[in-house]
């Protein structure tokens, strides 16, 4: 009688005519374990079976690309260091979304925990972390409780094991309720010659397995990672990880310091589906086999079976190929510092993955069938027309009007999403290192390069209500954010990473939200010259426990690098001195092909004010916005702003006022006669940035030598204010603290 069922296949993930391609990949039946190894390798979460067709077609080299998509994390040419050495920034974001909703808080420290092994295994010390979270309504039942657990998961894994939390962003909608988003990025730095990948080569060398023991904590994390929630989330807790930061240090240190010897031919982070996915992506990239003695895992649990072993994803592990000979003085390295250390097996040049338990082969598997040859779905999509109709996003009709314009801004600097983050902020351990030069609360975090005048840039972003109104524009806009906060710091933007949040991909219309993102994402990097360099896809981001198939706003949230060559220029967002001019840069709205200045569609405020989710999408002209980008960098290096800003959500009366509080100074400012007052404050028009500056002559001559300059002639300039005083639009300095502080203290007190 067949040990493979139809009701053990599904329980697996897998579809009947997936299943028949396992049947012909190995020309027999498997058993439980190759079972459970095709499960976990062909599920979204490893495989990209959904999305591996579409992300092809993304921009991913420019001559400071190093290493692009398809390792552990991206890397990107920083320049020389302190040495003379050239160095590189390697970084990555991924998500782990459906174990922070079941268990917030090791679901959280477990992201970052492994992101930053994905870094480390590169070679790199981690210097900074970032996070993108996304939550439902507050007043959600069980909303406080997750809030309050992944931020304390992220601050207590990040604190403990000594990386820095320097910015991220934090945003509610109902559509997150049963299915809420954690992605988190990190960034490290290693020397150019001592960058290390993952391709298993050389027959005969020793595959290695060190960090903690293995157990069952994690089992099928990856394949529960891409299924849709159901009513039994609660039940799902036992396929959550759990991490210990402090054992991660010692991991990282450990790395490091073999890393500094010839010991190493590859490395490999465990991280989804464990065992099973690093030994197999590491022999599929080298083109060779492995094989795998399961009797030598370290396991810390009595009578684990091999199908345990190779689906657990267990924390703070590796997987490492080693010269031969180099095993004594490896293994003295991992002992040193009180970690597991294990040879296990040896690469081959059979193909396959076999592994042995007991004397008995109880997997053989060809490998090019779990990695390469994994199935790939060119998924139906609705066209742009047809998601437009299935989205029934309202016209924005009549131009909304405003009663009072410092009321409208009180509220919305009290509404969740611009509210002080404070809360979240003092959390983070953002100075660990001492190379923090921009803590959380700018546009971008900002880290020194250690022993050189050089800065990383870090920004976190994405809009997801304008990736539902217009997927393709939202694709835009969400890298072009990246790139203004960037810019914003004086910093030149260098790559990107991401993390593509969407629900099920069977579904046409949500197709349609992944196929329109990445097109928008692709016209980005192309004209802002932005490459992509590491992501990670998250799909099945719904739940049927909300009632009815709640499926989440598309969210592609954007990690962009960018680089300061002298981090003594950088540029932050508070009022510096009163009298100094206020301008706003970019595109004159009204000389703009832009059809709606003063752009109120899927703002802030026509949501906060007026309880409405209508309109289009802002429109992202990219040419403008590199222009605005390069003007306000070419500013900042020259000394002639005190302060720069971007215009995000909220528009100008937002902005106008995070400036004041971060300055504790007030602002006169003038609406343009040309606008309603709701649009002139409260649009959210793209490609624009607030800037003080204290010298106008010197400041009007360096724009008049730029007006030479095709790169930046088309981004307009136009002053519209003084800093002074102690109210911005009517509106008390005192009075504007109190509502940006009220709401997280509020809630978290209640």
């Amino acid at each position: 009688m067949s040990q493979i069922t139809p009701e053990i296949v599904e329980q697996h993930g897998l579809s009947a005519e997936e299943y028949e391609q396992v049947l012909t990949a190995l020309g027999r039946e498997p058993n439980l374990v190759e079972l459970g190894i095709f499960s976990v390798m062909w599920s979204e979460h490893c495989s990209y079976k959904s999305s591996r067709l579409h992300l092809k077609k993304l921009p991913t080299e420019a001559p400071w690309v190093i290493c692009g998509p398809g390792e552990n994390a991206g890397v990107i040419d920083i320049g020389e260091g302190p040495d003379g050495a050239k160095l590189a920034a390697i970084f990555k974001m991924e998500s782990h979304n459906h174990p922070s909703y079941i268990e917030p808080y090791q679901g959280a420290a477990t992201g970052v925990g492994g992101i930053l092994r994905d870094v480390f295994t590169m070679g790199a010390r981690p210097v900074a972390n970032m996070n993108a979270l996304r939550f439902g309504r507050p007043d959600h039942p069980k909303m406080k409780h997750l809030v309050r657990g992944v931020v304390e998961g992220i601050g207590g894994y990040g604190n403990c094991v000594g990386v820095p939390t320097v910015g991220g962003e934090t945003n509610f909608h109902p559509a997150y309720d049963g299915n809420i988003l954690v992605n988190a990025m990190t960034v490290g730095v290693a020397d150019q010659d001592r960058i290390f990948y993952s391709a298993a080569t050389g027959v005969g060398n020793p595959i290695v397995y060190v960090g903690s023991k293995t157990g069952r904590d994690g089992i099928h994390g990856a394949t529960m990672a891409s299924a849709d929630f159901a009513e039994d989330s609660e039940e799902k807790r036992p396929t959550v990880q759990v991490g210990d930061p402090f054992t991660e240090k010692l991991l990282i240190e450990a790395c490091l310091e073999l890393m500094a010897t010839d010991a190493i031919v590859a490395i490999q982070d465990m991280g989804a589906a464990g065992l099973t996915s690093s030994s197999v992506e590491m022999a599929s990239k080298g083109g060779a086999g492995i094989r795998l003695d399961m009797n030598k895992v370290p396991c810390r649990e009595e009578g684990m079976t091999p199908y345990e072993m190779m689906l657990s994803e267990s924390q703070e592990r590796m997987l490492m190929v080693l010269k031969p000979g180099k095993e004594a003085m490896a293994e003295a390295v991992f002992r040193k510092w009180e970690l597991d250390f294990a040879v296990i097996g040896e690469v081959t040049d059979t193909g396959h993955m076999v592994l042995e338990w007991n004397g008995e082969t109880v997997c053989d598997i060809p490998l090019a069938p779990l990695a390469d040859k994994a199935p790939l779905y060119d998924r139906p999509h609705l066209s742009r027309e047809e998601y437009k109709a299935w989205a029934q996003v309202k016209p924005l009709g009549d131009m909304p009007q405003s009663a009072d314009i410092g009321a409208d801004l009180l509220k919305l600097m009290a509404c969740p999403d611009l509210a002080s983050r404070a809360w979240i902020w003092r959390q983070y351990d953002s100075q660990v290192g001492a190379d923090t030069l921009q803590k959380p609360g700018g546009d971008a975090g900002v880290v020194r390069v250690h022993g050189t005048r050089k800065a990383l840039a870090i920004s976190t972003d994405c809009t997801p209500r304008y990736c539902y109104a217009d997927p393709y524009e939202g694709g835009k806009q969400a890298v072009a954010e990246t790139y203004r906060n960037i810019c914003a710091v004086g910093a030149r933007p260098l790559a990107i990473t991401n993390c593509l949040n969407f629900a099920n991909p069977q579904r046409p219309e949500i197709m349609a939200q992944i196929v329109g993102c990445l097109e928008g994402m692709s016209a980005a990097c192309r004209v802002l010259d932005y490459p992509i360099v590491s992501g990670n896809v998250s799909l099945y981001n719904e739940s049927k426990a909300t009632g009815g198939g709640s499926a989440i706003l598309p969210t592609p949230a954007i990690g962009g690098v960018g680089l300061l060559e002298d981090y003594a220029t950088m540029a932050t967002i508070g009022f510096k001195a009163a009298g100094e001019a206020i301008y706003l840069i970019g595109q004159e709205p009204w000389a703009s092909p832009n059809p709606d200045p003063g752009h109120l569609g899927q703002s802030i405020w026509l949501r906060e004010i007026h309880g409405r989710e209508d309109g289009d999408a802002p429109h992202v002209d990219l040419t403008l916005e590199k222009s605005s980008g390069e003007l306000v960098r070419e500013l900042v290096a020259a000394g002639l702003v005190s302060a720069v800003h971007d215009v995000s959500d909220g528009g100008l009366a937002v902005t106008l006022a995070e400036m004041a509080l971060a300055g504790n100074l007030g602002a006169s400012a003038e609406a343009h006669p040309d606008y309603a007052p709701a649009a002139w404050w409260f649009g959210e028009d793209q490609g624009r940035y607030l800037v003080t500056v204290p010298d106008v002559d010197a400041f009007q001559a360096q724009l008049a030598k730029g007006t030479r300059d095709a790169d930046t002639a088309s981004a307009g300039v136009r002053r519209i204010g003084t800093v002074g005083g102690d109210s911005v639009l009517g509106v008390k300095l005192s009075a504007l603290r109190e509502a940006h502080q009220s709401f997280f203290r509020d809630w978290m007190e209640s």
